[in-house]
């Protein structure tokens, strides 16, 4: 598994930043990068199971996951546990086993008014390619909205 790393200073205060980054409407815009439509059903509690979301042609696609940990305004994990596939939930085939339990994470830190998102992400070899090019433009779109 391959630990991909991205930053990116936002003008705007921390929580800005994490309202921005969480909010339904504005998460939909800036994951946009990752795949046209997406979305999630859930909620960002400590805990709490989400489902990260894309219309496919058979129904919903993409990832069953959980909020490993949220400490307000600082940091962000979340756990990925298995895939949506066409609707339908995925989380003990031999081809989710291989990945289960990859995270990803979010820190927040005050730069003077500004805010530093750091951005730690495991990924499958074959994937870290496609996510080099997806996350700078993400966190790009991020900062957009951010700062507004």
């Amino acid at each position: 598994m391959d630990k991909l790393k991205f930053s990116i200073i936002i003008n705007a205060p921390k929580a800005k930043v994490w309202d921005t980054m969480l909010n339904d409407a504005t998460y939909r815009i800036w994951t946009e990068a990752f795949m046209q439509g997406s979305y999630y059903i859930g909620d960002w509690s400590e805990g709490s199971k989400i489902l990260f979301l894309a219309p496919g042609e058979t129904g919903a696609s993409g990832m069953v996951s959980r909020i490993k940990e949220n400490r307000l305004h600082e940091y962000i994990s979340i756990e990925h546990l298995g895939m949506v596939e066409n609707g339908k939930e995925d989380t003990t085939s031999d081809a989710v086993k291989v990945w289960a339990g990859a995270l990803e994470n979010y820190s927040f830190k005050e730069l003077n008014g500004k805010t530093e998102l750091l951005v730690d992400v495991d990924s499958n070899e074959e994937y870290s390619e496609m996510f080099n090019g997806m996350w700078p433009k993400a966190l790009q779109k991020l900062k957009e909205l951010a700062e507004k």
